[in-house]
């Protein structure tokens, strides 16, 4: 016996969000972060500095080198995407805004494939609504519209989303392909061409992008979840199960030729006494919030469809990429990266909880949303004025204690942006207040409105301070500084990946490995190693000239040495 649907919704609660109101919330999420600013630390700017070595022919395409250091992830795609974006790109593009549009294609690609994907979840058999004796429940087009609109905008409030999907990582590469994933399986039973495309993009991209276990597991969920739950009155389910047999081991099988299967299972740190436990419960707090309450919520009203024998395909695909996602961020590192994967899935699990939200629900999110996003955004404007006029005193002061040298920068584009998108946060805040809105996603709006209103604000108001605190640029500049006009060739000694990467390209020094060039007359040092092992370099040719710190960390200090008796 079918069990019932929870789902009671009336065709007025299916209107559909305006399109123009969509796109402008996506295009104000997706833009702010790619434009504008420095790489950040420190998988960003390693991330850039490897496809500006590719894109400068200074490394191999297949085995990349930034400061004689392999990356720490096997996936080469990622870095091959941004080289080719630099070398493609024209004159008077920047460097790292080349890069940085292959990854603003792939984050705005990650939201037309969650919306879609929602979209067929809502039209399998086991998700309708109740049918009312009389007629006038929604129909299964507009009621999938709805739904799609509601986990679009529970994956834009994900408040793990913001910063991630703006890094020119192999993270967002992963995620746009766990997301094409995704829409492929939820649209087999629905199109062809499009589900079968994504899904040879999807696992391929994801393979090459360093995630083979991921795409794997991925792929063999999906080829029971198309056997056990159909999703449609069409039986398609033994083409579509070959199919994806087909390309999962088509995978596997680059992956093994590549040498891209690694053991990366780790630790909870038992020794730690217990605090890596709690970080990770922390990260599972607010990395999805508010998609996974709604996500609990919805496994609690629809529990006797995940268990019914129909096998209920909107339900069980979401789960079993959530799952997954979790899973990984358990059992390998860095965990936040491989939560990020599941958020297009805690989305779509979102969205179902809409439908059988009691209007007491909804009324707290709307005021917990109004209130978190209102204050969070007056603090970002006062502390913006503060740098700008010194009043009020206190914030002022505590941005010049933690971030000292700074001076702030006044711009006109950005206050009006700002302006705008606030202006527009006070519009969304009284239509959600005006009257009581019928649309099943209404009480996702605020949610996603305001977390793109505090991307936007921090983005806008806060990136001079944002760049000074998170990338390398002051240090490189001091550092620079030291050097002088023409270094010639620097030696390193126990920098990282990023540290490298920073010193290239913001500084433009052409840097050596201790040991490998004896003729330099500077050498650059991380102040944890040194003294270095005398293999390396011997400590006494050396002559410490400054002391360089990173502003806003004092763990991050590099040493600036000048050879003894070379030309002063």
């Amino acid at each position: 016996m079918t069990p019932p649907t929870p789902a009671i919704v009336t065709q007025n609660a299916v209107s559909p969000l305006p399109r123009w109101a969509l796109l402008l919330l996506c295009i104000a999420y997706v833009v702010p972060g790619f434009v504008g600013r420095d790489p950040w630390k420190s998988a960003d700017v390693t991330a850039f500095g490897y496809m500006l070595e590719l894109a400068q022919g200074r490394t191999p395409w297949l085995a990349p080198l930034v400061g004689g250091m392999a990356p720490e992830t096997e996936g080469l795609l990622p870095y091959w995407l941004g080289a080719w974006a630099i070398q493609l790109a024209p004159s008077w593009l920047s460097a790292e805004m080349a890069v940085r549009l292959p990854f603003a294609v792939l984050l705005a690609l990650t939201l037309i494939a969650t919306w879609y994907g929602v979209y067929y979840l809502a039209r399998s058999p086991g998700a309708q609504p109740v049918a009312f004796a009389f007629g006038g429940e929604a129909n299964p087009p507009d009621y999938a519209r709805a739904i799609a609109d509601g986990a679009l905008l529970a994956l834009i409030a994900c408040l793990g989303l913001a910063q991630l999907s703006h890094e020119v990582t192999s993270y967002l590469v992963q995620l746009s392909c766990t997301a094409l994933l995704f829409f492929a399986v939820a649209a087999m039973p629905h199109r062809a061409t499009a589900p079968a495309i994504a899904l040879a993009v999807g696992m391929l991209g994801l393979t090459l992008a360093g995630a083979p276990a991921v795409a794997a597991l991925l792929g063999v969920g999906s080829i029971v979840l198309v056997v056990m739950a159909p999703g449609s009155s069409t039986d398609r389910r033994l083409p579509w199960a070959l199919v994806l047999t087909a390309v999962t081991l088509v995978a596997a099988l680059v992956a093994w030729k590549l040498d891209l299967w690694r053991w990366r299972i780790v630790g909870t740190g038992a020794g730690s006494g217990g605090k890596e436990w709690q970080s990770l419960a922390r990260l599972l707090l607010w990395f999805g919030w508010p998609a996974w309450p709604l996500a609990l919520w919805t496994l609690w009203r629809w529990r006797k469809q995940i268990v019914s024998r129909q096998g209920h395909r909107h339900l069980l695909l979401p789960l079993w990429f959530s799952a997954v996602s979790i899973a990984a961020t358990l059992t390998t590192q860095p965990a936040d990266r491989a939560l990020l994967l599941g958020l297009p899935a805690l989305a779509a699990l979102a969205a179902f909880a809409l439908p059988t939200l009691r209007r007491s629900v909804g009324a707290l999110i709307d005021w917990f949303t109004l209130l978190f996003f209102t204050v969070s955004a007056l603090a970002i404007w006062v502390i913006w004025i503060a740098m700008q006029t010194g009043f009020p005193a206190k914030p002022a002061a505590n941005v010049a204690k933690l971030a000292p040298g700074f001076v702030p920068q006044f711009s006109l584009l950005a206050l009006v942006v700002a302006l705008a998108a606030t202006a527009g946060w006070c519009s969304l805040v009284w239509w959600r207040a005006s009257r009581d809105r019928a649309p099943i996603w209404k009480s996702l709006v605020l949610p996603a409105g305001g977390a793109a209103l505090g991307w936007v604000l921090l983005m806008t108001l806060w990136l001079p301070l944002l760049d000074y605190a998170r990338s390398y640029g002051p240090q490189v500049r001091a550092v620079q500084a030291v050097l002088g006009p023409q270094p010639g060739c620097v030696q390193t000694v126990g920098l990282n990946r990023a540290q490298v990467a920073a010193l290239q390209y913001h500084g433009k020094l052409a840097l050596e490995r201790a040991g490998l060039q004896d003729e330099c007359d500077w050498l650059v040092a991380d102040k944890e190693s040194w003294p270095a092992s005398e293999r390396m370099v011997n400590a006494a040719l050396w002559e410490r000239r400054a002391v360089v710190p990173r502003p806003t960390d004092k763990n991050d200090h590099l040493l600036v040495f000048r050879r003894a008796g070379s030309a002063r």
